[in-house]
């Protein structure tokens, strides 16, 4: 997965090696008995300390696992620009949208208890969601833009929120009139709760028609407001009874309240831009919101027990996290040719990537030369 460069977060994730779909644990190997190059993995050290001597990133975590093993493990620069202090392996991240495999994860074990189905309405965990309309923008006599309300066609299911094919969009990523609406309710108030944020959402018209386009948004966070009904818990709280618990994810959270954790916060340049990555976005302070689709925090150890459950299928280290076959649901593609789901221009899986429930996909080499780097089956 890609380091975060400018974001200042550099958490890099170099776990897509790992090729093999059996159930391993995570030990350590000599780089030749995995099959790789002590010599060439270096240069990725170098260029790493590099960025970071160059001001490009405060510093780095990379690994690399392979067939289970971790064959590449190194920290690089400071740990926080400020106080200079050097980063350590088990510096912990504020992960973004990594945090969106997790809650995705977490809703296919509600899938498999019964406790939802994929083809529901979340208007029956949300009644806010019943009715929707769709923001269509025309051209007035005068012709200024005007922002003309449509009935949705049918009703947003929790599929749609997995496959991004909600209409839910985020206000930050283009200037549409429905992303403005975004902008202007402000929803990313971290005074609200998941509740609150949800009914604030459904106030607001959707991007596109429900099940038609691939739309980068707030659909895990809605998603999140639907486990937490359906389960009658927290999303913190079903999440790590169900999955960092038992993955043993021990800093992976959406705050950071220990006083020993917070020393290991990896933090960003102080002039990185306001785009919640910053410290405004600080995770040492307890919100309401607990952000699915952004908001969680993790370590380089944490995040590759969770990558190589994934790469095993659903398994790890004795424990069946997910069915097989509900593993191969998340990684169907559904936005394929031909699905009926189109690809919004900010399509960002990228060329050669399809999309599943919850995950990106690699379906082939692309249409770019070169080729993106990667392989066919590639998850992220």
């Amino acid at each position: 997965m890609r380091a975060l460069k400018n974001l200042a977060l550099s958490f890099a994730f170099l776990l897509a090696l790992a090729a093999n779909l059996v159930a391993q644990e995570l030990t350590a190997a000599k780089p030749a008995d995995v099959g790789l190059s002590a010599e060439r993995l270096d240069r990725i050290t170098n260029w790493l300390r590099e960025e970071s001597t160059k001001g490009t990133i405060p510093g780095a975590v990379a690994m690399i696992v392979r067939h289970g093993k971790i064959a590449y493990f190194e920290s690089v620069g400071q740990l926080d620009p400020e106080t200079k202090a050097p980063m350590v392996k088990d510096a912990i991240f504020r992960i973004y949208s990594m945090s969106k495999p997790i809650t995705s994860v977490a809703v296919m074990m509600l899938f498999e208890q019964g406790k939802i189905t994929l083809d529901e309405p979340i208007a029956k965990y949300i009644p806010a969601f019943k009715d929707m309309k769709v923001g269509v923008e025309t051209r007035g006599e005068d012709a200024k833009p005007k922002l003309e309300l449509v009935d949705a066609k049918k009703p947003i299911t929790i599929q749609d929120l997995l496959r991004h094919s909600s209409g839910l969009t985020y206000g930050i990523f283009g200037n549409s009139m429905v992303k403005t609406a975004y902008r202007d309710a402000h929803v990313f108030d971290y005074g609200m709760d998941n509740a609150e944020f949800a009914e604030r959402i459904a106030k607001l018209p959707l991007h596109n028609q429900p099940g038609g386009l691939w739309q980068y948004g707030h659909s895990t966070d809605i998603l999140a407001r639907v486990m937490e009904v359906a389960a009658g818990k927290s999303l913190f709280q079903l999440e790590k009874e169900k999955l960092l618990d038992p993955l043993g994810m021990k800093d992976t959270s959406f705050f950071v309240t220990d006083p020993e954790k917070i020393k290991r916060m990896a933090q960003p340049m102080p002039n990185d831009s306001d785009f919640r990555v910053g410290r405004i976005n600080d995770p040492t302070t307890v919100k309401k919101l607990e952000s699915a689709s952004g908001g969680m925090v993790s370590s380089m150890g944490d995040y590759a027990r969770f990558v190589q459950m994934l790469l095993n299928g659903g398994s790890f280290e004795g424990k069946t996290y997910l069915k097989p076959e509900t593993f191969k649901m998340m990684a169907t593609d559904y936005v394929a040719p031909g699905s009926g789901v189109e690809r919004d221009f900010f399509y960002f899986p990228g060329d050669g990537f399809g999309f599943g429930l919850g995950l990106a996909l690699r379906t082939d080499a692309g249409n770019t030369k070169p080729s993106p780097p990667g392989s066919v089956g590639e998850l992220k």
